[in-house]
């Protein structure tokens, strides 16, 4: 078993600071992160690192992107903040500007993938009594096995993780669970006219990078939409250019009923989210029925536009797909018997990591921290590689050698 990371006094006593006043409710990497930019960042030592969480994909554009912090700076100079109780001057011009993109009627501005997750959730149930006709309090939302939608409440409900939801009841009701990347529970589920949305995560990332097989989603769609029932995708990890086109949906041509949206839609600059909907679904909820003080405000709004252009100027979502089949394949090219699996799409992958001789993901992933790499294990034996969009070829091909020279070490 590899000892924990040895810092410095200085890294130390930011540790501790954070264990005494702050709550235990994650489990970090011991590295102390002081400065980013692009695909690096740097610890308070000065040490250099690739970025290859992203802040779970929050930050595609990279880190400190110059044209979003311009406009941050620029915006933040101006007008942060009016709440909805007024019209701003920006909001307008951000709504059409991201429904244009996106081909929707309408917008409705948040703040969190938690927030926008709820806000679709309240939707489909809105839609589902005053449009297709559920008795109150009877509609149900299909969820899959495995989801990672939030923390809230209502999303952890949905949960079929225990940690998440342990000693955390009682639970919202209303939710029916079915294994993902299975056609035959959805269209069993489906036969329940009760129901009134399905929600997916084109990719399941929280729960190790699941790709569900070709087709899925278009079929998925179309089952929804012969049950009348609304198609709900949960793209806050899988959009914005992360799997090799602007929606992990975009790869099988579907255009989801309700679409969410966070992290990298800010380029990790100011907390922005976004759910999509037509009209028929979105003008269900009226003034003074769902809401957020900060959700639409003028600084998020420039921030997400400019974060989003840099996707189109730079063609990251191009360069995701282009890059991310490299690193799969580099990655399957590495002879270790500790490595038993390699999947994902465009730059959101994983590799499964067998426990020998005591020696686990977290361990993998200190000796990556300490040969200048960041990654972080979920569920246990699953390591994420999520590197910024912005990174190049010969710098993929660094970190593969970085993480080959890494597992060499244990053999």
């Amino acid at each position: 078993m590899i000892a924990e990371m040895n810092l410095s006094a200085k890294a130390q006593q930011l540790v501790d600071l954070e264990d005494k006043h702050g709550a235990h409710n994650y489990h970090p990497v011991p590295v102390v992160i002081e400065k980013g930019l692009g695909v690096h960042v740097w610890d308070v030592d000065g040490k250099q690192y690739y970025d290859f969480l992203s802040a779970y994909s929050a930050v595609n554009q990279g880190h400190c992107h110059p044209k979003i912090v311009n406009t941050l700076i620029e915006q933040s100079q101006k007008l942060t903040l009016t709440s909805r109780a007024f019209y701003n001057s920006v909001l307008g011009e951000y709504e059409k500007y991201m429904t244009g993109i996106f081909g929707y009627d309408k917008l409705l501005p948040m703040n969190t993938g938690a927030e926008g997750v709820e806000t679709a959730l309240k939707l489909a149930r809105k839609w589902g009594y005053e449009k297709k006709g559920v008795t109150e309090n009877d509609a149900k939302i299909i969820v899959c096995e495995g989801n990672f939608h939030g923390r809230t409440i209502s999303i952890v409900s949905a949960s079929t993780d225990t940690e998440a939801r342990h000693n955390y009841g009682p639970f919202t009701p209303g939710y029916v669970t079915i294994p993902y990347d299975n056609i035959s529970a959805l269209a069993e589920a489906l036969q329940d006219t009760n129901v009134v949305g399905f929600l997916v995560e084109p990719i399941q990332g929280e729960a190790g990078v699941y790709v569900p097989q070709e087709g899925y989603l278009r079929t998925c769609a179309d089952m929804c939409k012969a049950a009348n029932v609304l198609f709900m995708a949960d793209e806050v990890q899988t959009g914005i250019a992360r799997t090799g086109k602007l929606l992990a949906c975009d790869h099988e041509q579907v255009k989801p009923d309700i679409l969410i949206l966070g992290k990298a839609l800010s380029g990790g600059m100011y907390p922005v989210s976004a759910v999509f909907a037509n009209d028929d679904v979105m003008m269900c909820v009226k003034p003074g029925q769902h809401g957020s003080t900060y959700g639409g405000n003028p600084l998020g709004c420039k921030i997400a536009m400019t974060a989003m252009q840099v996707v189109f100027d730079e063609k990251l979502a191009e360069n995701s797909e282009v890059l991310g089949e490299l690193l799969r394949n580099e990655l399957k090219a590495i002879k270790s018997d500790r490595i038993t699996h390699v999947r994902g799409k465009g730059l959101l992958n994983a590799i499964i990591i067998k426990e020998k001789d005591g020696i686990s993901a977290w361990e993998v992933c200190l000796k990556l921290a300490e040969n200048g790499l960041l990654a972080k294990p979920t569920h246990g034996d699953i390591i994420r590689f999520a590197p910024p969009l912005v990174i190049t070829k010969e710098q993929i091909l660094d970190c593969v050698a970085i993480i080959k020279k890494t597992m060499e070490s244990f053999s």
